[in-house]
This record gives structure tokens, sequence and C-alpha cells, in this order.
């Protein structure tokens, strides 16, 4: 465990050199980036003009939704047009993992964990930090609140559920251990998405996200108590863009306006959390409105948005400056607000505050309308 707990100091010290070499080169010429697969053979085409935008790809850390909302945003508000880009924004997941596409050179940009870039470079792939998002993991352990259960200590006795494998066992032990809870006392089941056996009772404790099964949980009615692996001094970096080492070199420019286009849209979406929810619904047609709007809700005092980064333990990071304070402007829980909203929503066709439309009669993407389609239970079987 001492090794888990010394890979925060490496996660710090790594993203510090990783971030400083990033933005601390100067611009050289630029070389055309990969727009798509056999890139390299192309790469004797002329550099796209100021009419013509470079063609970029950026691959997600999960399945569209409201997480990404401010590469939407900058999407939709034409921060990548004003830049000379021509942005594709592809969804991530298990079967299409965004490191591994990213370092074979078919697409420019990825989003994903810190650790997994540091896992990534330690193998030797020529991967670097440029932008981190969420200065704080989306990732906790909750229970219902009637459980009583509150803390690490209350796990003894109780049955936990663990997801078996990946950094959220990982952070999970360490929590346990930090603690300095026996999790010999700790009765463990191993489990995979689906919510029904924390809802039933089977299961007391549920390893998942603030933004998404926390979120399905309270907009079934649940009051939820959530321990955080802050509060156990677990402290990673979720969700952060990255480049390889040969784009950058190549082509500094456009790495540059890349990260400054979607901090643009992150600050955009931060400022106005419902319109940017809203702008997922064009990637995909399942997504529910109303969890959309909790999600980015919930997203925003993740960012850390308008503060600076923490320098006294040494954490360090390039995130969303806003010019607000966390969670500014959201004074009402996420899910009550998404309540709130969707009613106002779905049905209802009035001006929303930005200036557009809602509108319950389409189901279909319409210029200056937000999407209102059939009301849907959000998955349990997704994450983050």
């Amino acid at each position: 465990m001492k090794k888990i707990i010394g890979s925060a100091v490496v996660v710090v010290l790594a993203l510090a050199a990783v971030l400083l070499g990033a933005c601390g080169r100067s611009p050289g010429p630029a070389a055309a980036g990969p727009s798509s697969p056999g890139a390299a053979q192309e790469s004797s085409k002329p550099a796209a003009t100021a009419e013509e935008p470079k063609k970029v790809i950026v691959r997600l850390k999960w399945v569209h939704q409201a997480q990404f909302a401010g590469f939407y945003a900058a999407a939709e508000m034409g921060y990548y047009r004003d830049a000379g880009l021509d942005v594709e924004i592809r969804p991530g997941g298990s079967d299409f993992p965004a490191v591994q596409i990213v370092a074979s050179g078919t697409e420019h940009f990825g989003v994903t964990g810190a650790d997994q870039i540091l896992l990534a470079r330690e193998k030797g792939v020529p991967l670097k930090a440029i932008a981190v998002i969420y200065r704080e993991t989306p990732f906790v352990l909750f229970s219902l609140k009637d459980s009583g259960i509150a803390k690490v200590e209350d796990f003894i006795g109780r049955k936990v559920g663990v997801k078996l494998g990946g950094n959220e066992e990982l952070t999970y032990r360490a929590m346990v251990k930090n603690a300095g809870v026996d999790a010999g006392k700790i009765e463990e089941i191993p489990v995979k998405f689906d919510l029904s056996p924390l809802l039933s009772g089977e299961i007391h404790v549920w390893p998942g996200y603030v933004i998404n099964e926390v979120l399905a949980a309270q907009e079934q009615g649940h009051e939820v108590n959530i321990i955080r692996p802050a509060d156990y001094g677990i402290n990673f970096y979720a969700d952060t863009l990255f480049a390889t080492e040969s784009l950058i070199e190549k082509d500094p420019e456009l790495v540059r306006s890349f990260v400054q286009a979607t901090m643009k849209g992150w600050q955009y979406a931060v400022e106005h959390p419902e319109e940017a929810a809203s702008f997922g619904l064009k990637y995909a047609d399942n997504l529910n409105l109303e969890h959309e709007v909790n999600m980015m809700l919930s997203s925003v005092p993740l960012s850390k948005a308008g503060k600076p980064p923490p320098r006294q333990d040494g954490r360090i990071g390039v995130g969303i400056a806003a010019g607000k304070p966390p969670g500014a402007g959201v004074p009402e829980e996420p899910a009550k607000r998404g309540r709130r909203v969707h009613q106002r929503v779905f049905g209802i066709r009035r001006e929303a505050p930005c200036g557009r439309r809602w509108s319950g009669k389409t189901g279909k993407t319409a210029p200056r309308r937000y999407v209102c389609g059939t009301v849907r239970s959000p998955s349990a079987g997704s994450r983050c």
C-alpha cells in the first residue's frame, strides 16, 4: 500500500513535468497531425490555409455525455472554428481506448485519467498531459442515507461493493488502508454497474461516480451519504487532455489552439451548465436531459472553476478558469435542480435564459432549440 500512496506523489511530479514540458515550448514550423488512419501517407499535402480549417480528432474517455460538455460547447459556440480547427469528437470506452488510439498516431488528442497517462509513459508510450479538466476525481464510495454508513470506519461488518481490477479498486483499498481499517473485517462483494443491489439493500456501500451513479440514485428518490477519497488523503487528477510528444513537437501551434479553444468551451459550459448539458444530445440519441443537467452541475465543483491550482501541497494543474468559485450560481442540489429544469423543459415551449427556445415537440436537433425527446431513465450500466 505504500506503493499506492507513493504513486500519488509520482502522479503529481510527473504531471508537473509533462504539463510544463507541453506548455513551455515555443511555436515551431507547423506540421499536419494525424487526421485519420493512414494520415502519415498524406503528410505531403499542403498545410491547411485560413479557409481550410485543420481537421482534428479528439477521443473521449467514455461515451458521449455531459462529462464532456466543454468539448461540445467549444464546437457549438464556434470556438474551434474560430481557432481554424474542424474538430471531430469521438466517444471512448473499453472498445475505443483513448490512450491506445492516440498513441497509435491515428488521432490527435485524447481524454483519460492522469494515472493512465503515467502508466503508459512507464511502458514507454510517449504521451504528455496538456491540460487537466477534472482536478478532483469524481469517483466515490456511497451508501443510502438510512444505512447510517458515512465513513470508511463504518464498513466493518457490512457488505461493500468492489469493482475489481481497475483504479476504482486501488482507490478503495487505499482509502481502507489510510482509515486504519482491517479489510478482513469487511465483506467485499464484486459488482459491476447495475445499482439494484444497493437500492434493494442487498449491498450497503457502492463504488461509483458522483457525476453518474450517485445522481442515478438521487434521481430515483434516494438520499445518499458520499465518502470521498480526498477525505482519506487520496487525490488524483481525473479527466486529463493529452497528446503524443510527436504532435507537441511538430505542431505546437495546433496543440495550443486546440487547448485554448477547449478551455474556452469548458468556461462556457461552467457558466451555462443547463445549455451545455443539452449540447450532448446532438451526439447521442439515448441521453436523458434531466440526468445530463444533473451530471453537468455535479461536474462544476470538480473543475475547481475560477480557482488557481493549490500550491501548498505540491498539486499543480492547468484547469478551467471561469472567473467564478466552484458552484457559483448553483445553490440547489444537482438532482433537485435537474428535476426543476426537466419539468420546465419537457412539453413546455418558452424562452430559455440564454435566449434559445425550449421545445418539447421535437426529437431532433433544430437550430436555436433544445432537444426534448422521449423521457428515459438513465442507464444504470453507464460509467465514467
